[in-house]
């Protein structure tokens, strides 16, 4: 008994230290770009190699990247675009997997499997469709082609149905003896329930809408309606070298928002990956 408890703890150790290096790993890319952000030589000489201390602290590139205001009207266009983006796509997703899950009526498999095969096409397949469509109904260079797509998000239905599943029918069966109506007991009932997951489907679609460079590219012509990821290609650097400390300070500045919206749903994703949801009908 006690070699077997002398190998638990060896094993307990080695996983602790493997996990441990991992997070090291995985931390010290952001460590080193917060560290050139503040190094007020970057841009003229990049460290090399790779410190995590800046050889002169300063504020300079953030002065830099914040002083005409270009920087906050991007954060502005972002966060609408994000807000609108998470606010259609979780309303969506949350009806659709409901009606998926719960919901009792003709072809309902296939039209699952053809809202799941919309996750096998990629995005670029679907760009030029997308952009003729806005195109032609006049709404480019505007906020909508950013936020209307998300209407069909085949990964949130999917999410939300597996979650919908877990919940017992005998809940949905009790309101209907009590006269409430299907919409009813899916305000009431089933998205209170479906908190962890919730906080889980913004966190997502949060990150997808705030870090996409591609189709804003193309759909926003106007610098005044620029985002952050768009903002920050113009500090690319051309040479490898070239304003290393602006572009570190931009990115740094970029990720602010998605960290603090992780932080105020984390305890509910713990929630969602401890828990499978409520067992027993």
């Amino acid at each position: 008994m006690l070699r077997r408890t002398r190998g638990q703890i060896r094993i307990e150790v080695i996983k602790s230290v493997v996990l441990a290096l991992t997070g090291i790993i995985m931390v010290a890319p952001f460590v080193w770009m917060v560290s050139v952000s503040f190094d007020r030589y970057a841009n003229l000489t990049p460290p090399f190699p790779p410190r995590f201390l800046p050889e002169k602290f300063s504020l300079f590139n953030y002065k830099l990247v914040m002083e005409n205001g270009t920087l906050l009207r991007a954060y502005l266009s972002s966060a609408i675009i994000a807000i609108g983006s998470v606010g259609v796509g979780l309303s969506s997703s949350l009806m659709g997997g409901y009606a998926f899950s719960k919901g009792k009526f003709r072809g309902r498999s296939i039209l699952l499997l053809a809202v799941l095969a919309t996750m096998m096409i990629p995005f670029e397949v679907r760009l030029i469709p997308l952009f003729l469509m806005f195109s032609r109904v006049r709404l480019t260079n505007s906020y909508w082609p950013l936020i209307l797509p998300n209407l069909l998000n085949g990964f949130g239905i999917l999410l939300c149905k597996q979650y919908f599943d877990t919940l017992p029918e005998s809940l949905r069966e009790a309101a209907k003896i009590d006269g409430a109506r299907e919409f009813l007991i899916f305000r009431r009932i089933m998205i209170p329930l479906a908190g962890p997951i919730i906080a889980s489907a913004v966190v997502l679609m949060f990150m997808g809408s705030w870090n996409d460079f591609l189709w804003p590219l193309i759909v926003l012509t106007s610098d005044k309606l620029q985002t952050v990821p768009i903002y920050l290609s113009r500090f690319s650097l051309e040479d490898g070298t070239r304003l290393a400390g602006l572009a570190m300070a931009l990115s740094s500045a970029s990720i602010v928002p998605v960290v603090i919206v992780f932080l105020i749903f984390q305890r509910y994703i713990i929630q969602s990956v401890a828990l499978s949801g409520i067992k027993g009908e």
